[in-house]
């Protein structure tokens, strides 16, 4: 089965937005990659609902938004007034995440749950069998461009283990660090879902870059 691809527009050329968008619309890609940041939760500061509805206006894909912020039940509502179709809140920034996982359904939209680095995935344990994806982060979140984190192997496979044994649905989406050389071992290991941005923009073809991605099972 081939991957889901979802180039996050964090690292698209903004003074270009709709030419991007729109190339990513004719693109293998299946999701946009969303990338919400406060400055809180991470250190640093992307955008809002603006350019998420400016977003949304283009798209003929699911926008698939990431929130790196803090008390993220606060907006669930508008992101999905902006169009989110997708809404992935981190579970270390929920004091109630069961709460907010139904919140997020509640509206409609996919629910996920984003992990940091250092979060064991044992944390599921409680609410995997509600959730439709987990995003596990492959780089500290907040900016683009990092180095893979190779222990995100070991977390894919318990993952996917924890995710059969509570007989869940959830897709398993990799968030950082993914290329053309780690995309064939992420597979293997269970990833359902890449999300792909300094990789997929700043190459020569973007088009082919996710065309290549997309079909390395």
């Amino acid at each position: 089965m081939k991957p889901i691809i979802a180039p996050s527009v964090l690292a698209s050329d903004f003074a270009n937005l709709q030419s991007e968008v729109e190339m990513l619309n004719e693109s293998q890609a299946d999701w946009l990659h969303i990338d919400i940041m406060d400055g809180r939760f991470v250190p640093n500061i992307s955008f809002g609902f603006p350019v998420l509805q400016a977003i949304q206006r283009h798209a003929i894909k699911p926008l698939d938004v990431h929130l790196m912020i803090v008390e993220p039940e606060l907006y669930i509502e508008q992101f999905r007034e902006a169009g989110a179709e997708i809404i992935s809140v981190h579970l270390e920034a929920c004091n109630h995440l069961h709460r907010t996982i139904q919140q997020i359904k509640a509206t409609g939209a996919k629910a996920g749950i984003a992990l940091n680095p250092h979060t064991s995935v044992q944390l599921l344990d409680d609410v995997i069998a509600d959730v439709d994806l987990v995003c596990l982060m492959s780089v500290n979140p907040g900016f683009g461009g990092q180095k893979f984190i190779e222990n995100t192997y070991r977390k894919i496979e318990s993952l996917k283990n924890l995710i059969i044994a509570r007989n869940s649905k959830a897709l398993i989406e990799i968030d950082g660090g993914v290329n053309q050389q780690n995309t064939p071992l992420l597979l293997e290991k269970g990833a359902d879902a890449l999300v792909a941005g300094s990789f997929v923009f700043n190459s020569a073809d973007p088009l082919k870059t996710i065309a290549n991605l997309k079909n390395q099972a």
